[in-house]
């Protein structure tokens, strides 16, 4: 009661609506808690990082460790090799000393020389100096097809065995190889560097080979010969693909003439063994000699259509200056020394084979 004698209800109803404020505030008030304590925490975390950085290690480190930087490496990408490798103690430090450092940006792909435990900013440095970055080579034998060379870099070096397939197919080829660079991928070693592309690298092996036909003078010695550099390119691998010894090119050359000239099948194994994608000097089945292909001279007379593998210097040489004889066969009678003998006559040739046979458990 008022001191009017009058029943007030305004009050309760006051009070009712200050309860509902006093629930909104207190939740915005816990939003507002919760949130400035996430602000703590995370300055907190802040705090702690500055306060305590990324596991580094400290001194002039030790040993040494080959690294190496890929195409499209990220700092993280290189940090993390680093850890793998042992150089670095985190990828945390090596990436803070990249960001702080705007050369990072410069590293270049490639091998490089470092040593273990390194502070992150000294492999930093090390990496962008271009004395730590090695020269990497790769070898193409002598007789290698243009698959086993393909996979001889993918294996070797940084390029995949796409980017090669890829390559293979954009190269400037001399205009008589009729597009296909079998044969024309000479066989040497060859420096990759930072710059270095899976095309630029086949395309000088192309090169290459453009300088050691002139030196050999195909051009001129095909001409003589009656023959296309073409076909001196298939003879000469041939003769690499057949003969076991330097001294012995020019014969196994003069045998490929000389059946040549009388249509005598060549029934050569190393023409088999490319059309049916064999490796090596293992003798052929008589179901690999039954394959229907260009490539197989046990079926068809004449050369075969193109190269059969990367032939050298020598017998490219022997292809163009073939032995002066009248051998129309030869069989390897020794695999560990590479011993051939060569015969004029099919009985002085079985005669061979039986030498062969007594050293083979092929014959």
């Amino acid at each position: 009661m008022s001191d009017l004698g009058l029943k007030l209800e305004t009050p309760r109803r006051h009070r009712a609506r200050r309860s509902h404020g006093c629930l909104a505030v207190t939740v915005a008030l816990v939003i507002l808690l919760a949130a400035g304590g996430f602000v703590v925490l995370k300055g907190r975390d802040y705090l702690a990082h500055l306060l305590s950085p990324p596991a580094d290690y400290s001194g002039a480190g030790h040993g040494t460790v080959v690294v190496v930087v890929h195409s499209g490496d990220t700092a993280t990408d290189i940090g993390e090799t680093l850890l793998d490798t042992g150089v670095v103690k985190s990828v945390e430090a090596f990436t803070d000393a990249a960001r702080e450092n705007p050369e990072s940006r410069s590293i270049q792909v490639g091998s490089y020389r470092l040593k273990l435990a390194l502070p992150a900013k000294t492999a930093l440095s090390m990496l962008l100096d271009s004395d730590n970055r090695l020269a990497i080579s790769v070898t193409i034998p002598e007789g290698y097809t243009k698959d086993q060379i393909v996979e001889t870099i993918a294996s070797d070096t940084k390029f995949s065995r796409d980017q090669l397939e890829a390559a293979l197919k954009q190269l400037r080829l001399p205009d008589y190889a009729g597009g296909n660079p079998e044969g024309f991928l000479f066989p040497a070693s060859y420096q990759i560097g930072p710059d270095t592309t899976a095309r630029s690298l086949l395309q000088s092996m192309v090169t290459k080979f453009d300088q050691v036909s002139r030196q050999v003078g195909i051009n001129q010695g095909a001409a003589a010969l009656g023959r296309t550099p073409r076909q001196i390119v298939t003879i000469a691998s041939l003769v690499q693909g057949e003969a076991r010894l330097p001294k012995d090119f020019g014969k196994v050359a003069r045998v490929v003439y000389d059946r040549l000239e009388i249509g005598m099948k060549l029934q050569f194994d190393s023409t088999v063994h490319y059309a049916v994608g064999k490796d090596g000097n293992v003798a052929t089945t008589p179901q690999d000699r039954d394959v229907d292909s260009p490539y197989n001279t046990y079926k068809y007379a004449g050369l075969p259509p193109g190269a059969i593998d990367s032939p050298g210097a020598a017998a490219l040489r022997a292809a163009l200056h073939p032995t002066p004889g009248k051998w129309l066969y030869f069989v390897t009678v020794n695999i560990k020394t590479g011993k051939t003998l060569f015969a004029d006559t099919y009985a002085e040739h079985l005669r061979n084979v039986q030498k062969w046979c007594s050293n083979s458990d092929e014959c």
